[in-house]
């Protein structure tokens, strides 16, 4: 078995993807309302008949990024308009990595952290 990807729902599958395509750059596929870059994984972003607005516990599923700078992506993100849910930080326990969280549009929570190494 083989992790494929994640697929977020929205409501605006537009508006969400654009907003991914400011850090992401361009999606690989648009098909209509389905938006799909190819990191790895699949990010898929599409039209849900049952997604309508914000989400109600976006802690529950974080979309977590491994990035070289974390502050800088941080800032990039902050300033395309996500809001903040955590300023960088280092986690108890491990002074050697630093967190950061925000919110997409549709109120996602997205993690970026340096690649882990246990």
């Amino acid at each position: 078995m083989q992790f494929a990807g994640i697929m977020i729902g929205s409501d605006d599958p537009a508006a969400l993807a654009a907003f991914y395509a400011r850090f992401l750059g361009e999606p690989s596929v648009v098909d209509n309302t389905w938006y799909i870059w190819n990191p790895g994984a699949q990010i898929v972003i599409g039209a849900h008949s049952e997604v309508k607005g914000k989400s109600a516990l976006p802690q529950r599923l974080i979309l977590t990024f491994y990035v070289d700078d974390v502050r800088k992506t941080f800032d990039e993100l902050k300033g395309l308009g996500a809001a903040v849910v955590a300023e960088p930080y280092r986690p108890a326990g491990d002074e050697d990595a630093l967190i950061a969280t925000v919110e997409d549009p549709d109120g996602n929570y997205l993690q970026f952290s340096p690649p882990w190494n246990p």
